[in-house]
């Protein structure tokens, strides 16, 4: 792995991160100015996993260094030191492409997770191994999922255009990814943007960059998200939440393969493949005037659907496991396991925010739960009061329980007692069902309707729902 690269002319500051990253055992390399690390790159030294950098410094600032690196080095996250009253500079950070910024004075625990977080960005980004990628990068037994892997794997050797839907949480950008991995473009870029989590005004020149002097601000050349996804695949995600006019300017660009940079007169081409995403639905959007229809159709290719977490109850005790597992790997700890009871909680309740909430709970409970076997009681306090909805087999295990009572207590007579008492309540509930019509109460049950008017009598429920005229049999029967 490449080292970590601090760039800053105060001794103190490199003195403090030098330390935090020596005690970690990550790598790192100091320099006392932009000067000095970008004469190292001209050397033909090898770009750092990550560049911390100041922004105020004697020579080219942090902000031109940052400029130097994103024009050479599209996906090397660059984290940007500046004053907590330095709005201007946090700001000119965020839109020349840096990772984060992070204010002076900072707190060396924030700032090493940071520094982690940037190095995992790295690594996803360019592809290198770590030990979170020896765990499954998918997982998943329920027929639903299968059917996205088979889906997965029909595309590896397409690069049509794909757009994956599901809710929140679902795990769409880990689709992304699988599609993109398994696909002829492995070895290019693989670049995602969040669509809904942009500013409507930036946007278009994160998208599709700037020239110098575009807008205010634009001190430099910038490349977008299409430049730096040549060759490979650009995933947009929330795609149904795209502004009306990113969207007309968008389909231009599937339509012809051509844009433009923000200010730009000479057209590009380009070679991505789009993978897009929405929780929403698109065709009710496209129904309100809220998306065109053209760009759905543009989209709409391959559609992939992710089935939500309610739909696979069963996959997540794996999940829950390999969560704890990763989490364990991430902070450097033993790896917890879960109770039967904790495990079956788990899968009792509705996590609406999906794949993404259990893994935040795993990595909470990872931190947060005192000894190595998770119980219930170490459950987040909502999991452990929330109702959880009736499953197909709850009423089983009820019923179950109501059996062994009733072997106690009056032997013999248990299957007449049940049987009647079973076929009162479904008979009933089916006639609620129908307002009383008993014809249609007996094709809904999928039972005759001799039967249904003789079970009706033999269960005393004629009192509470007599027959109507149409109910009525002419022939008798």
């Amino acid at each position: 792995m490449q080292p970590v690269w601090i760039v800053d002319d105060d001794k103190s500051i490199r003195w403090v991160l030098e330390k935090t990253l020596a005690r970690e055992k990550i790598a790192f390399q100091s320099f006392v100015s932009a000067a000095e690390a970008l004469a190292q790159l001209d050397a033909g030294g090898k770009p750092p996993q990550v560049l911390v950098s100041d922004i105020r410094m004697p020579g080219p600032s942090g902000l031109e260094l940052l400029q130097l690196f994103r024009s050479r080095f599209p996906t090397l996250p660059v984290i940007i030191m500046t004053a907590y009253s330095d709005l201007e500079s946090a700001v000119s950070a965020f839109q020349g492409g840096a990772f984060e910024y992070l204010p002076k004075p900072f707190d060396v625990d924030q700032a090493l997770e940071l520094i982690r977080r940037a190095i995992a960005e790295s690594m996803h980004q360019n592809g290198a191994p770590n030990e979170v990628d020896l765990l499954p990068e998918m997982l998943g037994q329920a027929p639903a999922m299968q059917e996205v892997f088979r889906a997965i794997g029909r595309l590896s050797q397409s690069s049509a255009t794909v757009l994956i839907t599901g809710e929140s949480g679902s795990g769409k950008e880990l689709v992304a990814r699988a599609v993109h991995r398994h696909s002829p473009r492995a070895d290019q870029p693989f670049i995602a943007i969040n669509t809904a989590a942009i500013p409507r005004d930036l946007l278009e020149s994160e998208l599709f960059g700037h020239e110098r002097g575009a807008f205010t601000g634009a001190a430099s050349q910038r490349q977008g998200r299409f430049e730096q996804a040549e060759g490979g695949t650009l995933f947009l995600d929330e795609i149904g939440d795209m502004p009306a006019e990113m969207q007309t300017r968008l389909l231009r660009v599937l339509s012809d393969g051509h844009y433009y940079r923000v200010g730009g007169h000479s057209p590009l081409k380009t070679r991505v493949r789009i993978i897009a995403a929405t929780h929403q639905d698109l065709e009710a959007r496209v129904r309100q005037g809220l998306f065109r229809e053209d760009l759905f159709h543009r989209l709409n290719v391959i559609r992939v659907r992710l089935p939500s977490l309610r739909e696979r109850r069963e996959d997540i005790p794996l999940l829950a496991r390999h969560f704890l597992q990763k989490s364990a790997l991430e902070l450097g700890v033993e790896a917890k396991r879960f109770s039967e009871a904790a495990l079956q909680r788990l899968c009792a309740v509705d996590l609406t925010g999906n794949v993404r909430q259990l893994e935040n709970i795993c990595h909470w409970l990872t931190v947060m739960a005192p000894g190595q076997l998770v119980e219930v009681v170490d459950l987040p306090p909502e999991l452990r009061e929330a109702t959880a909805p009736l499953s197909e087999s709850d009423w089983q295990i009820a019923l179950a329980n109501v059996v062994d009572r009733a072997l106690l207590g009056s032997p013999g007579q248990v299957h007449e007692n049940l049987l009647r008492a079973f076929e009162r309540v479904l008979i009933k509930r089916a006639l609620i069902h129908t307002g009383g019509r008993r014809i249609e109460a007996a094709l809904a049950l999928g039972i005759g309707r001799n039967t249904i008017t003789r079970k009706i009598q033999e269960l005393a429920l004629d009192s509470g729902f007599p027959a109507s005229t149409g109910d009525r049999d002419p022939a008798g029967s």
